[in-house]
């Protein structure tokens, strides 16, 4: 094989962004394309380069059953993403999956032996893990320039924005909530019963990288599951986990993105503090990371020119700079920089192409998703601490099989 069929399932902004970068790089043939709202297939195919001989499916089943593609782009936001991924392995098709991998642990466990009977390649696109400044930190904290990395923290709290939680079902269209008595068709989102730190997937994917670790136990707490911000939102404001990981750190990840921010306030903020430095990013859009190492004769911190953007973009990435930030005519509060994503897609390229063996595998993805999930359960629980699964195959669990009560 030297070229991906792919189809892409789920065609709202973080699909149309994908379908831009994956239309224009090599090795890859999008032949589907597919989303329950057929109204919006149209949209979609007009985006392609060539929509000839592109297939339109509005049922995942007849996109699974397709035999011109090899690999499914799974960019969808609902209680089943997990599933519909396992599913696509289990129809022997790869599939790379947008954030979180999944919503709960039996399929978490139902992916990853998925994957292991069928060797075929998962890959989940987080790609904060592969921006700029985090592989900077990435190549400090393993090279040992800050000794033992014993506290971090990660957030993801977005500035309001309540255009995810209604849908109108006839359209497909997302509906803001100011806007509902005007659409009486609209319909909760996944996104309006979601615990919110189910999305704390970005910044663990990121900080588990830099650490190379995995996290051992967690504990959760939140607010009141009715927002204080919009009486028609029936959920948390903001979550928080607390982490610790099987090299001892700690970790404080909250998430939330229904209270009030500024919009300059940077959405994903970190910190770092180890026995020889600290690593910090800016708060606000623009401000460039810190850096203190100890015995350094450095005073005090330093800004580093540290940027999401890397510095070793190839030239295939940096073509698709040019990529337009809107969907439908209005600003796509799904796009990321399309210089990151490639390499995402690059990996699952490499992969299904046997040139290089995925970096981020799915017992790594996992190591992701099953924290938030479990975190979710602890707040359910009254904060109990909950340990986390490690989901190699061991002697009671040998590979290709889920673990007893799965």
């Amino acid at each position: 094989m030297d070229e991906i069929r792919i189809g892409i399932f789920g065609l709202g902004h973080r699909g149309i962004h994908w379908l831009r970068i994956l239309d224009r790089m090599d090795g890859y043939r999008i032949t589907a394309l597919g989303d329950i709202f057929a109204s919006i297939h149209e949209r979609a195919l007009n985006e392609l380069s060539d929509s000839r001989g592109v297939e339109t499916h509005a049922s995942y089943e007849d996109m699974l059953a397709d035999p011109n593609v090899d690999a499914i782009a799974l960019c969808v936001r609902c209680e089943e993403q997990g599933a519909m991924a396992a599913r696509a392995l289990e129809s022997g098709k790869h599939v790379s999956s947008e954030v979180p991998a999944a919503h709960t642990m039996e399929d978490c466990w139902r992916i990853v032996a998925a994957q292991e009977r069928t060797g075929l390649v998962y890959l989940l696109a987080e790609q904060l893990r592969y921006h700029g400044f985090i592989t900077a930190w990435r190549g400090l904290v393993r090279g040992g320039r800050l000794g033992h990395v014993g506290y971090v923290e990660g957030e993801y709290m977005g500035r309001k924005d309540t255009r995810r939680y209604y849908r109108d079902m006839t359209t497909g269209e997302f509906v803001d909530v100011a806007d509902l008595a005007a659409h009486p068709d609209a319909q909760p989102t996944w996104m309006h019963r979601m615990p919110p730190i189910h999305y704390l997937c970005h910044d663990l994917s990121a900080m588990l990288s830099v650490l190379d670790d995995r996290v051992a136990r967690v504990t959760g707490m939140g607010a009141r599951p009715q927002s204080y911000a919009h009486d028609a939102i029936h959920r948390s404001d903001v979550q928080v986990a607390l982490l610790r990981t099987e090299k001892d750190t700690i970790m404080r990840m909250a998430c939330g993105w229904t209270l009030g921010r500024s919009r300059e306030t940077r959405s994903h903020r970190y910190q770092l503090i180890a026995s020889h430095g600290t690593l910090e990013t800016g708060a606000a859009r623009g401000e460039l990371p810190s850096m203190w190492l100890a015995g350094s004769q450095m005073h005090d911190a330093a800004r580093v020119d540290w940027r999401t953007e890397r510095a070793d973009t190839p030239p295939e990435a940096a073509a698709l700079a040019d990529i337009p930030n809107t969907v439908g005519g209005r600003p796509s509060t799904g796009y990321s920089e399309p210089t990151i994503d490639y390499i995402v897609h690059k990996n699952f390229r490499d992969a299904i192409l046997g040139e290089k063996p995925l970096e981020f595998d799915v017992y790594q993805a996992m190591d992701t998703a099953a924290p938030a999930i479990l975190a979710a359960d602890s707040i359910s629980q009254g904060s109990k601490p909950i340990e986390v699964p490690d989901f190699h195959p061991s002697e009671s669990r040998p590979a290709g099989r889920a673990p007893a009560g799965m």
